[in-house]
């Protein structure tokens, strides 16, 4: 349990990577397909907050917390571990197992993205004075044309009203 706590972002890597090699021998609907990319996407931008460059612990404890320690407070190994992994695994996951039977959680997976993007480009820049941070760069260059193109296609598909 220790190591998965430690290094939960590398193991997302390589799930990223086996997924996408699943991916390859298998025909999915194109909405199921782009859950399971949306995956994929979260392991992708998850590693890139907590390993490479990875400071996105650290810059949201001092940048929205105003921490006197933000090497640990209030995001710490557990709390992120809980959060991405317990939390973000498992809805992404049931998401892109389920696919259509479940679109709303597609949806709310789909939200939980875009506001991803719009906290790492601006919230995140705004209140820390920068140009980039960990996570920014996925979120928006992964999680927004999934997410847009998720959404043309419920619509087109009449899965779902603009008012749904």
């Amino acid at each position: 349990m220790n190591f998965m706590r430690q290094h939960w972002f590398d193991v997302g890597l390589v799930l990223a990577l086996g997924v996408s090699l699943a991916l390859r021998f298998t025909t999915l609907t194109p909405i199921s397909l782009l859950l399971w990319i949306s995956l994929i996407a979260l392991f992708i931008h998850q590693f890139e907050e907590y390993r490479f460059p990875g400071y996105f612990p650290g810059m949201v404890n001092l940048t929205l917390f105003a921490s006197k320690q933000p090497d640990r407070y209030p995001l710490n190994t557990n709390t992120a571990f809980i959060v991405n992994v317990i939390v973000g695994w498992v809805f992404y996951f049931l998401a892109a197992v389920l696919g259509e039977q479940a679109l709303w959680l597609g949806i709310a997976t789909m939200l939980v993205s875009v506001g991803n993007s719009v906290a790492h480009t601006v919230l995140f820049n705004l209140k820390g004075k920068t140009f980039y941070n960990p996570g920014m760069l996925t979120a928006d260059i992964l999680f927004l044309p999934i997410t847009v193109a998720f959404f043309w296609l419920i619509l087109q598909a009449n899965g779902v009203t603009i008012l749904d």
